[in-house]
């Protein structure tokens, strides 16, 4: 291949006029990286604005392939660190609520992840095929913030702002990692093009119109996946969810203590639900969804709050699927479980919680943290994760049907909505307490997640929270019906009893392993590459000083031998 070819495909550095000098001036830069990092963060809700994914995703890694040429990789980390601030800062800001210190610590750590990438970003811009390798560098740092430490918190992931795009259409084939490579690549095009054409480069038109091109198909595939059935029809039938939003007394952190009252009031909702069924309002409910934490206290072992939760399944002569929190197995240990609360026979069946809150649900390091940060106290005791699936296999009107159940937190982890589906589940439910995060663009997010997961599984998801937010969503990730935050409510709907598992609950856990990998692979590729260029500099240099000493009117050495 031609160099002039070669040249075309790796344009080198972007060719940005420095009108202001800003590409050697870090504040300029720094400040540059921020704002791309907090434009960044408004594609993800409560926001919602999708399209600057195209502007914010872009311009980090053209900061970062124009970077200071006297310590490029340090400069590439400090720029993705700040691009990591400015996103975190705008995206993920509701953590202020359980106090400032906590959000400005979780928000650097985790832009740590995002410095992390734009050094990835820098090693492989000498590859000819950099803005493929930018997209799995992309999937490579998902892969790994959504996994460490302590479990990960993969909560701003790409595929997570894109539930409005055509690009969701792709979530049933290849799951929430697929199209966050797929967002990603687009980006990555987009910077491409920039590239291109701040470079002006010969045939512009001609090379950008097979990207556009591209751009085009992808965009109608996506639209055209939402017809295609990718999972079994229902076959058996469907059951009525009684959705129980008991709201909770107080806003915010207050709202965490006083658990009778939470309980009290899922009781009276529940009363009104059934006086409402029973006057033909509402259909008449199979079971009755109530949210996490709808009670805090163990009602096997406090006998008032036993004696509430079996008033509700007895005057509703239908099971209760209850958050509760209980105690043990140890001592000062406790569990997040969903509790199947027959009115007749009381608990039949239990699910744990598997991904809890660090230092929300339990605290790393716990023993040596303690007497050094003793506000953790407040935690209370420490949560113990469950290790089974959220399959509960349950008796229904003279049936046996198995409800996968999800609680809150548990929706940013792949792997748990995997095995909960590939389990059996055949109705989809979610228990969620985010009455803590009320008033916040946490509950958007959350909302926004949970349409995710429903897209990528093919399957309708009833929600009941505390107070913030539930509803019904379709198959198709539309929101059919929601309540509004800090109130009483309750609905009823219908759900299919689903079998059947889209392609992405079966490939993408290796799908998402396999963007993984192209990532590390990638950045081996562009450390090669790197080091080939900078021999060749060397090379060259070498020659051009062999040139300038050699004596006048005696020819010039041949580079050849002088390499040699």
């Amino acid at each position: 291949m031609s160099t002039a070819r070669a040249d075309v495909l790796d344009p080198g550095p972007v060719d940005i006029p420095d009108r202001f000098g800003w590409r050697h001036n870090r504040w300029l830069r720094g400040l540059a990286a921020v704002l791309a990092g907090a434009v960044t963060g408004l594609a993800w809700q409560p926001y919602g604005l999708w399209p600057l994914l195209l502007i914010g995703v872009p311009a980090l890694t053209l900061l970062v392939r124009d970077g200071d040429t006297t310590r490029p990789r340090r400069s590439a980390f400090g720029v993705g660190y700040l691009y990591g601030l400015g996103l975190l800062g705008v995206s993920i800001s509701w953590i202020h609520v359980l106090g400032s210190w906590v959000a400005v610590l979780l928000i650097a750590f985790e832009a740590l992840f995002l410095g992390l990438l734009g050094l990835l970003l820098h090693l492989t811009s000498a590859l000819r095929w950099w803005p493929l390798a930018a997209a799995l560098c992309w999937s490579l740092i998902e892969f790994l913030y959504s996994r460490m430490p302590f479990g990960g918190f993969g909560w701003v992931r790409l595929a997570y702002a894109a539930v409005d795009t055509p690009l969701a259409g792709f979530l049933p084939l290849i799951g929430v990692a697929g199209v966050s490579f797929l967002v990603a690549a687009v980006a990555q095009t987009v910077a491409y093009a920039v590239q291109l054409t701040l470079h002006r480069t010969a045939g512009l038109t001609r090379r950008l119109i097979p990207l556009g091109v591209g751009l085009l198909v992808l965009v109608l595939l996506g639209v055209g996946v939402r017809a295609v059935p990718l999972s079994a029809p229902p076959a058996d039938g469907s059951v009525r969810v009684g959705i129980v939003q008991g709201n909770v007394p107080g806003k915010g952190i207050e709202a965490l203590g006083r658990a009778r009252s939470v309980t009290n009031n899922h009781l009276s909702e529940t009363v009104n639900l059934m006086v409402k069924a029973r006057l033909g309002l509402v259909p008449m409910p199979d079971f009755i969804l109530w949210p996490e934490n709808s009670t805090d206290i163990d009602p096997t072992l406090d006998p008032t709050t036993g004696r509430t939760v079996q008033a509700a399944a007895t005057i509703a002569g239908r099971p209760i699927l209850v958050g509760a929190v209980m105690e043990g197995p140890g001592v000062d240990e406790r569990q997040t479980a969903a509790l199947w609360w027959d009115p007749v026979a009381g608990i039949l069946a239990r699910y744990n919680k598997q991904n809890l809150v660090p230092f929300g649900e339990w605290i790393p390091f716990r023993t040596q943290l303690l007497p050094l940060v003793p506000i953790l106290a407040e935690v209370g005791a420490q949560s113990v994760p469950g290790t089974s699936p959220g399959v509960l296999t349950v008796p229904l009107n003279g049936r046996t049907i198995k409800v996968g159940d999800i609680i809150c937190f548990e929706l940013a982890y792949d792997s748990t909505i995997y095995s909960t589906l590939a389990n059996g589940a055949q109705v989809l439910v979610v228990q969620s307490n985010n009455a803590t995060y009320g008033g916040t663009g946490q509950i958007e997010q959350q909302f926004a997640i949970t349409r995710a997961r429903a897209m990528e599984s093919r399957r309708e998801i009833a929600v009941a929270t505390t107070n913030s937010v539930s509803g019904f969503i379709d198959a198709d990730g539309r929101v059919v019906r929601r309540t509004t935050e800090f109130t009483a409510a309750s609905l009823v709907v219908d759900m299919p009893l689903r079998s059947g598992l889209t392609p992405a609950v079966v490939v993408a856990p290796w799908l998402d392993r396999g963007l993984a990998l192209g990532g590390l692979l990638a950045v081996v590729l562009g450390l090669a590459a790197l080091a080939g260029r900078a021999r060749g500099r060397t090379a060259t240099a070498r020659v051009r000083q062999d040139e300038s000493s050699w004596p006048a009117g005696q020819g010039s050495p041949d580079p050849e031998a002088a390499g040699r």
